[in-house]
Formats: structure tokens, sequence, C-alpha cells
């Protein structure tokens, strides 16, 4: 009996203090069910982040998801970050997916993730979103690309990892909710 090949989905949770979240498994788990078509490791050309989210779509609805369903202003999914005169929020932040039960919100980056500071923006726009504790931030574990006619690899996973630690294991900034960066 052939051995099975062990996943490359991996994830790591901060504050790395505390242990992950119950629902993390179940996340991944969506991921995992779906790393032959979205795997960055093993597909030449990695999906775009749209892609992505669109093989997810199913099993993250079933966990209790709203999904961004479409580029379209009533297909997008927004959190409050302010609100103004009789309680309507004046400003709103996009997000891929959001989970009001666990107040969670996941955000899927591809190409730009990385090199394209996606990242950046992913962790501060949650930072202020209102009623976000968990973010999922998912991440390419590599992203393939050529420069100068070499094919060259970002190591996207690896780098949002380094940063986490960074951001919450540093004494001068306490993050406002809790991270799972997931690489697939």
């Amino acid at each position: 009996m052939a051995k099975s090949r062990e996943s490359q989905i991996r994830f790591s949770t901060f504050p790395r203090t505390e242990p992950p979240p119950g629902f993390a498994a179940e996340i991944v788990d969506a991921f995992r069910a779906h790393e032959s078509d979205i795997s960055t490791i093993d597909l030449a050309k990695g999906l775009t982040s749209d892609k992505v989210l669109a093989e997810l779509q199913p099993e993250l609805t079933k966990l209790g998801f709203q999904v961004e369903m479409g580029k379209k202003q009533d297909q997008k999914i927004e959190r409050p970050v302010f609100y103004g005169e009789n309680g309507v929020p004046t400003v709103r932040y996009q997000i891929d997916a959001y989970h009001p039960m666990l107040k969670c919100g996941l955000e899927v980056e591809a190409g730009r993730s990385w090199m394209g500071n996606a990242v950046y923006r992913d962790l501060i726009q949650t930072a202020v979103m209102v009623q976000v504790e968990h973010l999922v931030l998912a991440v390419p574990n590599h992203y393939k690309y050529k420069a100068q006619g070499k094919n060259l690899i970002s190591k996207d996973y690896q780098n949002t990892v380094a940063l986490a630690d960074a951001l919450y294991g540093h004494s001068r900034l306490r993050m406002p909710y809790h991270l799972i960066v997931l690489g697939y």
C-alpha cells in the first residue's frame, strides 16, 4: 500500500502563548480538501486569490462564513470601522469572508501577498474592523515568478510568519485580534 503524501497546507497561530482556537482545524481542513487544486508548491503557476476563494467557498459557507461571491458591490463582504449618525456605518473595509458567530475574518492572498504588501494592508485593516477578534490570513507557501528571465520563488508563508512573530512578540505593540497564518 502506497503511503499517502503529507499535506503541505500549514498554519501558525498568534499570539504564540495561546493555543489555536478550536475552529482552526476546520478551516485548515477546508483548505486541505482542495489542496490539489490550490497548492502553490505543486502547481506550476498559482491561482489568483479570487479563484482560490471560489474553490473554498462551498466548505467555508458550510462552516458558517459569509463569503465574497464576486466583484459587484452586493457580492462583497464588508466590516464596519466607524459608525456615524443613526448607527449607520460610515467607514467599512472589505474582507474575503466573515464568520459572525466566531467573529472571524478570512483573507486569501495570492501573487501580491508579500511582494505587493497585501499582508500589511490586511493586518492593519483588521486591527480597526468592528467585531473581528480572529483573522485567518491565507498566503501562498511559494509565489513563483520570473525576473530577468529567471524562475524565482518568494516564500510568502515563511515571510508572513516572521512578520507575525515580530508583531505579536514585541513589547511595544499589542495586536487586538488573534491571527492564524495559513500557507497553501
